[in-house]
């Protein structure tokens, strides 16, 4: 059977049925079943789309089954041929069958990834469960009613969180942390970290089985994908402007989901939020270009500065990957962006070949290539920005306090517990993200009141210049610092806090290849503290292949006196001893790093008060 239209062109899925809204006309050569004649019919068909345009090639039985929709409104056969009608009859109400038996097997794949409305305790396995992203991911599938495991090399302190709420967790990997112990059942799905190697021994056994496995990236698009996702970015500030956001919005009444890389002391989840509404509040992570799957509504760019140099290669390297994340904010989105951050801000600068002339923003020029379809507002200090913090002071918190503009208007006086600079920045990213969302449905001196009581309230994150304890005039802090931007931010909020208190420092170099790209920049960075203590590099994914160590960033810091002491152990007994002898000295120690340095405080606290009540019992 051939079918030939009379008018256009094929298409690459058969005819072109294209004719501008008006009927098709198809002519069709056929010999039907008992007949020895051909027949020539000349069938008025409505106008079809290309998706259901196809070759009409084959034989006959084939072609009615495809087409017999066709043939039953306009061919006069069908009103002739009783055998005709039968088999047509017989193939629709097969053809219907199998039609609910696909969509009932479709409805069931989709269950599987229906990750909002789990009903069906289905289990879930996560590689590298102890880390700060995965624990998160991890605790949000027990909470949609997932059956919940996880493995990692160390046992870390986001697991014990995990642990109370009824994971199954592993310490190491193993083909046996995948199946039920008589080896019958499997999990459903597999989530692994982008920072476990694709030949862990979890994964292949997993893909082995056909256990499907899923990375970090392709799970978070499908939590977000039903919500209007505030993705919060950038390559420092991204946890505790994350955190914040969520504790506002949370305190404001919205029902939100959110999910932070960081334990945030006044969330109940630890590091998750969990509510019905329809706000997602995400740490959106650069690394692996793990936020590329996401779709934001509204994408917040703390700042942008060449970090995770095992990934990008250089700063460049990394704009370009933010700049493909500009291009997924939905239509009608919002971009909210750091106009301070010269990386931040040289993403409005992208331009290509024939792009429209410039707009306004706020105060600011930006060029509209890559920004048509949502709206973007920048922040920062700068009074150029359309929102900006102006007359920055300490306050008797330790935190900082000050106004609020916008458009280079006063609202309103702002104080945060949380000190440095680069908080104001953070809650102003906060504050012009609530606008955004909010401002079509409260009045804006409502909002303002509103974020001006919550922004107060806000304790901080763990491991953000976070109080390990106080013990005579010793004061021991600790903080997840790893980038010199990052160490030197926080060594000036400790000098804001405590202008007149000695300040010593204990660093843990995090991962060889950062450590030999930022030495210089790491020693210029400690150099504003008055003692440092480099130990030894804390480094999980790498060799020391690198030529480097944490000697050779002991012996690059210039002016204030620094020593290498390589295990945590000994840094401990040292500093105990030298403290001990005076007990009364006034000192801030800061143990810096991204690695276990976070166990040295609470060590040297426990060493202190014993060597400190013994000596108290001797006299």
């Amino acid at each position: 059977m051939i079918f030939k239209k009379n008018v256009g062109s094929l298409s690459p899925l058969g005819l072109d049925f294209g004719a501008q809204g008006k009927n098709n006309q198809i002519t069709s050569l056929s010999r039907f079943p008992g007949k020895t004649n051909t027949v020539l019919h000349r069938i008025e068909t409505p106008a079809m789309s290309v998706a259901d345009s196809c070759c009409f090639r084959g034989n006959f039985h084939d072609e009615v089954k495809t087409h017999f929709h066709l043939l039953k409104s306009k061919s006069p056969l069908w009103r002739q041929n009783i055998l005709f009608q039968k088999c047509i009859f017989a193939w629709e109400e097969k053809r219907r069958i199998s039609l609910l038996a696909t969509r009932a097997t479709k409805r069931e794949q989709e269950c599987k990834l229906n990750l909002k409305y789990q009903k069906q305790k289905e289990w879930i396995h996560f590689v590298g469960v102890g880390g700060s992203g995965l624990s998160a991911l991890a605790l949000l599938a027990v909470k949609h009613g997932f059956e919940v495991s996880g493995s990692d090399l160390t046992w870390t302190s986001f697991m014990d969180g995990l642990q109370q709420a009824g994971v199954r967790l592993h310490v190491g990997h193993s083909v046996s942390n995948i199946q039920s112990k008589n080896g019958s059942r499997f999990p459903n799905a597999v989530v692994v970290s982008s920072a476990i190697p694709q030949d862990n021994v979890e994964i292949l056994h997993a893909k082995s089985i056909g256990v499907p496995v899923y990375k970090r990236d392709f799970w978070l698009a499908k939590l977000t994908e039903h919500h209007k996702l505030i993705a919060v970015s950038g390559s420092h500030g991204k946890s505790t402007t994350a955190g914040l956001l969520a504790y506002v919005l949370k305190s404001m009444g919205d029902d939100l989901t959110a999910v932070v890389g960081a334990h945030v002391p006044q969330f109940p989840g630890g590091n998750i939020i969990w509510g019905d509404g329809q706000h997602f509040v995400l740490e959106a992570d650069e690394y692996d270009g793990c936020f590329l799957g996401l779709s934001p509504y509204i994408a917040v760019i703390t700042n942008v500065d060449w970090e995770h140099v095992d990934i990008f290669q250089d700063e460049e390297a990394v704009k370009t990957l933010y700049r493909r994340l500009l291009k997924k904010i939905r239509m009608g989105g919002h971009l909210i962006i750091c106009g301070d951050s010269l990386g931040a801000y040289s993403l409005l600068d992208y331009t290509r070949e024939g792009t429209k002339p410039e707009h306004s923003i706020g105060t600011m020029s930006i060029p509209s290539s890559d920004i048509d379809g949502y709206d973007v507002t920048t922040y920062g200090i700068s009074s150029t920005n359309e929102w900006h913090a102006s007359s920055i002071c300490p306050n008797s918190q330790g935190g900082s306090d000050y106004v609020l503009c916008h458009r280079g208007q006063p609202l309103a006086e702002i104080s945060l517990q949380i000190p440095g600079v680069h908080n104001v920045l953070n809650s102003v990213a906060v504050i012009a993200t609530v606008m955004a969302l909010l401002h079509d449905q409260r009045p804006t001196r409502e909002l303002i009141s509103s974020l001006k009581l919550h922004l107060s309230n806000f304790i901080g994150l763990s491991r953000r210049f976070e109080l390990i304890g106080e013990i005579h005039g010793c004061h021991i802090y600790d903080d997840y610092a790893h980038h010199p931007t990052e160490v030197y931010v926080v060594l000036q909020a400790a000098r804001q806090r405590f202008p007149f208190k000695r300040l010593l420092v204990v660093f843990q170099p995090h991962t060889y290849s950062r450590l030999a790209v930022f030495k210089d920049d790491f020693a210029v960075a400690l150099s504003y503290a008055d003692y440092i203590v480099v130990t030894a590099v804390y480094s999980v994914r790498e060799s020391g292949a690198w030529n480097v160590s944490g000697k050779d960033l002991a012996a690059s810091i210039i002016g204030p006196p620094s020593e290498y002491i390589p295990a945590l152990e000994d840094v401990v007994d040292k500093l105990a001893l030298e403290i001990s002898k005076d007990p009364l000295r006034e000192i801030v120690i800061l143990t810096l790093g991204a690695g276990d340095i976070n166990t040295v405080g609470p060590k040297l606290l426990h060493e202190l008060r014993k060597r400190l009540c013994k000596a108290k019992s001797k006299h």
